[in-house]
């Protein structure tokens, strides 16, 4: 059974229209049949036409991409997306690289990719953590910002002096969201309360 080649293919905005016809040509020469494009920006939060071409590809189709940075945003993106291809028998190539997940070659490289990635993380928490301890030695360290929550008292007393909700959340600086889910659990307590 020949492998099926899915492309996928973006570009950051609607006017690298070039660029993303660049990667289509490519993707068609390296026989893709069927090929998933969108032109968005990386760090959107959803790609939708990268969703639609993980579920679409089948065990035994081979994944390409023109450029690692076409796929994932992040190593670690890219690692999650390599264990979903990989959960479903999908090889990965990336043009650019001569990258092939196919090819004992192809795995050692990306598992390479993983090991840095892994290996910088751990650095950065390690970091993170020295320089907390540096801090509190120090007497400077605040922790985290209060939570909305930890302001739910002020919420409940500034309603009951008849404050609207708008001018509630712009003198504690709280979201709207933040507001009426205060307001919701103190509405759910008294209910539950009153039941007793």
């Amino acid at each position: 059974m020949t492998a099926v080649m899915i492309g996928y293919a973006r570009t950051s905005t609607t006017d690298q229209k070039a660029g993303l016809e660049v990667q289509l040509r490519d993707l068609e020469t390296a026989g893709c049949t069927k090929i998933f494009k969108e032109q968005l920006s990386s760090v959107a939060t959803e790609r939708p036409e990268l969703e639609r071409a993980l579920d679409f590809v089948r065990e035994g189709d081979v994944m390409v991409v023109t450029k690692l940075d076409r796929l994932a945003r992040s190593v670690a993106d890219l690692i999650a997306i390599t264990e979903k291809l990989r959960r479903k028998g999908v090889e990965l190539r990336i043009l650019a690289l001569n990258l092939d997940t196919s090819t004992p070659t192809g795995k050692l490289m990306l598992n390479l990719l993983g090991s840095i990635a892994e290996f910088e993380r751990e650095l950065m928490l390690e970091r993170q953590r020295e320089g907390i301890a540096k801090a509190k030695a120090e007497g400077k360290y605040k922790g985290r910002a209060p939570t909305a929550r930890s302001k739910a008292e002020k919420v409940l007393s500034l309603k009951a002096e008849g404050m609207t909700p708008l001018q509630i959340q712009s003198t504690l600086g709280i979201s709207r969201a933040s507001y009426f889910r205060i307001v919701k659990e103190a509405d759910n307590v008294g209910q539950a309360n009153h039941s007793r």
